[in-house]
């Protein structure tokens, strides 16, 4: 790599051609003209924990605060379809996020909120459907319109083989449900975004930032090329497609890998799909810090990090934002560290001036050059899955599985050679500093108590006659080539719990065994 980087060392196709003004084809500088001028990125701080009433009170401490837009995080047993009270939920409940189990729950987590006026996004995956389906419930006892409802509901399920690991189903029943969703939303909500193409997992996973760019664009040209099989038009769900990526330690690489993304997907859109709808072109992307980059030790040094991955979102120009608290090397943050979280956000839009003019660092010789490599290996990486099958073969033969393991041994060896420097950890420790007594948050042992004993009393409580007729009009439905959500919302409408529904699911669709893969 050269000292500095000048005129010579652009091309005109890096340079001249690409560098549009903000807001035009092919948006590397940004999606609007003014970006941050006209409106600030949504400020979604990510939560959840225990039972619904806790989740509730942290949401509406954070929309207290300032905070822009929910954004809930449920636990394993959710995200894999049990209830609460099934033995294999044991020591999970509520640890990781918060316990959904039925409408009821669904109700509790968002009392007092009003949906039609707040954007939520919901971080699950297999289980989607039902936990979109339940929030659709709870809107229409509230006597909110669906068409009036905002948010994103993630629903990327290839990341979940790839990087994650909370699947459920085989790839391809798992696709249909997710096109399922992606087709019910784009009928019946207009408002709402039905997919988060997920890189942030796979950056988090061990991926290099070339590598979350081109396996995160190669899932969505798999989500596309679905939905086209499925009929739909892609100027009719292009505009409510979304994406997410990381925000890793690399500032510049970051801008860089975020200006190429939407470069990319503007192409690909138009020119491999066709999309006429300029909206169609546009990459929309949420950003969370990347968590892997925290530190136990000394974990203030944490609110540094989260600060510059957040300055490198911006200068990216994302759509919408998630800041880490300090604390959450050692635990789920505490309120104290939340609220610090999104204070960083607000000072950098409120006091540092980098929202005063879209894309501020474009035209920065070394910037264009970055972008400009990243596109290059990006597409590459791109044709080489494209050759190999696409990315539901590449998942099913482990290609970008194998690529993502290798280049996370690299990182941590070069953490472990101190060939790359850790402040704090391998590089000006202080052997005399004594870890703090921070107070972290701690989930109560009482929960999966207490959630048995309130499902028990859902179940005596519902009408069972209702609850059997729906499951069997869902495992009716299932044997059908229709779409599944509306015998889904059914259901959640007559308080059948989510275990029950993926039950019937997993009888028909049977579980995904990765050693059979």
């Amino acid at each position: 790599m050269p000292d500095f980087y000048k005129p010579e060392d652009l091309t005109d196709l890096d340079y001249d051609t690409n560098l549009a003004d903000p807001g035009k084809y092919p948006f590397t500088r940004g999606l609007y003209p003014n970006m941050y001028k006209g409106r600030l990125w949504t400020m979604r701080q990510y939560a959840g924990f225990g039972d619904a009433s806790k989740t509730n009170e942290r949401f509406r401490y954070l929309l207290q605060q300032g905070q822009t837009g929910l954004s809930v995080a449920f636990d394993l047993p959710t995200q894999l379809g049990y209830d609460s009270d099934n033995q294999r939920a044991l020591g999970e409940v509520g640890k990781v996020g918060v316990a959904i189990s039925n409408v009821s729950d669904m109700a509790q987590l968002f009392d007092k909120i009003p949906l039609d006026k707040v954007s939520t996004s919901m971080t699950i995956n297999a289980t989607a459907p039902m936990i979109l389906a339940m929030y659709l419930t709870v809107a229409k006892e509230n006597g909110i319109k669906q068409e009036l409802l905002s948010g994103t509901v993630q629903n990327d399920i290839l990341k979940e083989y790839i990087a994650r690991g909370n699947y459920i189903f085989p790839v391809k029943p798992s696709m249909r449900l997710a096109i399922d969703l992606c087709e019910y939303c784009s009928q019946h909500i207009p408002k709402w975004y039905f997919i988060s193409i997920s890189g942030y997992h796979i950056r988090e996973a061990g991926a290099t930032a070339v590598e979350e760019l081109a396996f995160t664009i190669a899932n969505g040209i798999a989500y596309v090329e679905a939905a086209l099989a499925r009929g739909l038009k892609i100027d009719y769900f292009g505009p409510r497609l979304s994406f997410f990526f990381g925000a890793h330690n690399n500032l510049l690489e970051e801008v860089a890998k975020f200006r190429a993304g939407r470069k990319i997907w503007a192409r690909i859109m138009r020119e491999q799909f066709k999309a006429q709808a300029p909206k169609s072109w546009m990459l929309r992307f949420h950003t969370q810090t990347c968590g892997s980059t925290l530190t136990a030790q000394e974990p203030e040094n944490n609110i540094i990090r989260v600060v510059l991955q957040a300055l490198a979102a911006v200068f990216g120009g994302t759509q919408s934002l998630h800041t880490n608290s300090f604390d959450e090397a050692l635990a789920l943050p505490s309120q104290q560290a939340v609220k610090i979280a999104l204070r960083s956000q607000q000072l950098i839009g409120y006091e540092s001036g980098v929202t005063e003019v879209a894309d501020p660092l474009g035209g920065a010789y070394y910037l264009e050059k970055l972008t400009s490599d990243i596109e290059e290996q990006v597409i590459a990486l791109l044709k080489e899955i494209s050759d190999k099958g696409g990315a539901v073969r590449c998942i099913e033969t482990g290609f970008i599985q194998r690529k993502i393991e290798e280049s996370a041994y690299q990182y941590q060896k070069s953490i472990e050679e101190s060939k790359r420097k850790i402040v704090g950890v391998n590089v000006f420790t202080d052997a005399k500093d004594k870890k703090q007594a921070l107070k972290i948050l701690k989930v109560s042992p009482k929960l999966a108590t207490e959630r048995k004993q309130n499902l028990s009393k859902f179940r005596k409580t519902r009408k069972n006659n209702s609850v059997k007729q729906s499951l069997e009009n869902l495992a009716k439905t299932v044997n059908t080539e229709d779409n599944l959500m509306p015998a889904i919302i059914d259901c959640c409408e007559n308080n059948v719990s989510l275990q029950e529904i993926c039950d019937v699911l997993r009888n028909n669709f049977g579980e995904y065994d990765v050693k059979k893969s």
